[in-house]
C-alpha cells in the first residue's frame, strides 16, 4: 500500500521537540515522513536529527537558512504522496487522525483542504474552533484556521506557503489559505471539538514575534490578495455568520496592531453573550 500522506517537518534548532513530533505520528497505513533540518546551528538539534537519520527517518538538509515556507516546500519536493500535511517541530499529531483526513479527501475529490479543530497545550489548554470552509470575509481580516491536510495539486498550483516579498515569517499560513480561497477551492472539514492536531505553547513564537509587525506584515497581505479586498462587499454577502459579528472583524481584526491579550477578552466576552465562539 503507497502512502496517501506526507508529513513535512521543518526544524531550525528544534532538537529538544522533533523527537517527539515524529513519535506523535501513529498511523495504521504507510505515511511519508521528512524533516527538513533548515540549517540548524545548534549542535545539540545537530546530532538529534543525525540520530533520527540513523533510525529511519528520512531527513533533507539546508545548507543555509531559507525560512519555514521554503523548509517545508522542500519537503513536499521531496515526497510523493498525494496529501501534504506540514507539522511543526515543536507541536504533535493525533495519532489515526492523518489517515481520517485522507479519508475526508479521497471522498470529496472537489476539495483541495481538509479542515479541523486543534488543541493548545502548555501555557494553558484549550480546544481551538476553525471555520467550516475557506471564508474570504474573515480571511480578509485575520486567520483563525490550524493545521490542514491539503491536495498537492492545489498547494503547488498556488506555491504553497511561499509568499515573494514577505519581509518576516510567521504568515505563511494565511497566505497559503488566502491563496486558496482566492482560487475559489473549497474545504471539507473534521467533526467539530475533535482535534486533529495539538499545538505546544512554549516561550515566544513565531506569530508573537510577527504581531509586533502585524501592520507591515498586513499590508503586504492586501497587496498581494487584491481580489479578496476588492471583493469584499460580495464576501460579506457570502459569509454565514451573524451579521453583528460579521461587522465585528474589521473592528477587532484588520490593520490595527494585535493585541493579543486584549481580541481574546474581547471574545470572551461576546462569546459569554452568545455572539461569538471560537474555542470549545
Amino acid at each position: 500500500m503507497s502512502a496517501r500522506v506526507a508529513v513535512v517537518i521543518p526544524c531550525f534548532n528544534d532538537g529538544g521537540f522533533v523527537p517527539e513530533a515524529v513519535a506523535s505520528i501513529r498511523e495504521t497505513e504507510p505515511v511519508e515522513v521528512v524533516v527538513v533540518d533548515d540549517c540548524s546551528n545548534d549542535a545539540a538539534t545537530r546530532e538529534t536529527i543525525a540520530r533520527l537519520e540513523r533510525e529511519g527517518v528520512r531527513v533533507v538538509r539546508h545548507e543555509r537558512n531559507r525560512g519555514l515556507a521554503e523548509a517545508r516546500m522542500t519537503g513536499v519536493a521531496a515526497t510523493t504522496a498525494p496529501y501534504v500535511f506540514p507539522l511543526d517541530a515543536d507541536d504533535l499529531c493525533v495519532p489515526g487522525t492523518l489517515a481520517a483526513m485522507a479519508d475526508r479527501l479521497d471522498a470529496a475529490p472537489e476539495a483541495a483542504v481538509c479542515l479541523g479543530d486543534y488543541a493548545e497545550f502548555g501555557d494553558h489548554e484549550s480546544i481551538v474552533a476553525v471555520p467550516d470552509r475557506l471564508d474570504p470575509y474573515r480571511l480578509a481580516w485575520t486567520y483563525e484556521y490550524g493545521p490542514a491536510l491539503f491536495r498537492r495539486e492545489p498547494l503547488l498550483a498556488v506555491d504553497g506557503w511561499r509568499h515573494p516579498g514577505h519581509t518576516h515569517a510567521a504568515y505563511e499560513d494565511w497566505k497559503l489559505v488566502m491563496s486558496l480561497a482566492e482560487h475559489g477551492e473549497q474545504a471539507v472539514r473534521m467533526p467539530p471539538g475533535v482535534p486533529i492536531y495539538r499545538r505546544r505553547l512554549h516561550g515566544e513564537r513565531a506569530l508573537a514575534v510577527a504581531r509586533r509587525k502585524h501592520r507591515a506584515l498586513y499590508r503586504e497581505l492586501r497587496r498581494s490578495h487584491p481580489r479578496i479586498y476588492r471583493d469584499l462587499g460580495s464576501h460579506w454577502r457570502a459569509c454565514e455568520l451573524p451579521p453583528l459579528r460579521k461587522a465585528l472583524y474589521p473592528v477587532i481584526y484588520g490593520p490595527r496592531p494585535r493585541l493579543h491579550r486584549f481580541e481574546r477578552a474581547v471574545r470572551f466576552w461576546l462569546d459569554r453573550r452568545g455572539l461569538w465562539t471560537l474555542r470549545r
